[in-house]
């Protein structure tokens, strides 16, 4: 069973998009060293999921989850955004063919436009970092579900499962 996505605007962190909000506007680079901007999607969906750190156990079950079912999700768009140079996320797009945008967000801009930059703590000690969430945008560039703090696992069903009630 898919997670619940957030489909009201009832706001746990002012920062953060919830559903009917207009998507934060981004123009990142993206593994091949070519600009992407968000706006250049309009008329489709898009996922646009954060993850921590490219390569490593939870991000890689996320990344190849999407990469699994990118067949299945028509004319949406998925695209992978964390703090990563562009050379580690060529490496990871290579590694595992994933075939979507992955984009490099180095200095955090983006994702603290989407509330997902926050304070973590690990083992006693806090430090920031990109808290995993994911967000599907309409075609007309609004929040139609946004999942704070997905698991890695269910980012793929969640987006499947919102693609069959929207379509």
């Amino acid at each position: 069973m898919a997670p619940e996505a957030s489909k009201t605007p009832i706001r746990s962190d002012s920062t953060a998009p919830v559903a009917g909000d207009r998507a934060p506007a981004f123009n990142l680079v993206d593994q091949h060293g070519d600009a992407i901007r968000l706006s250049s999607f309009k008329g489709r969906r898009v996922l646009v999921y954060f993850y921590p750190r490219a390569d490593t156990p939870g991000c890689t079950t996320q990344a190849c989850g999407l990469r699994d079912i990118a067949g299945d999700v028509g004319d949406t768009v998925i695209i992978g955004i964390s703090t990563d140079p562009v050379a580690k996320l060529a490496r990871f797009d290579d590694k595992y063919s994933l075939g979507f945008t992955l984009l490099s967000d180095p200095d955090h801009v983006v994702a603290d436009k989407y509330g997902v930059w926050v304070e973590k703590k690990l083992y006693g000690k806090t430090s920031m970092g990109v808290a995993r969430s994911a967000f599907l945008i309409s075609p007309t560039g609004r929040i139609e579900r946004a999942w704070p703090k997905i698991s890695p696992a269910d980012t793929p069903t969640a987006l499947l499962a919102a693609l069959d009630e929207v379509s």
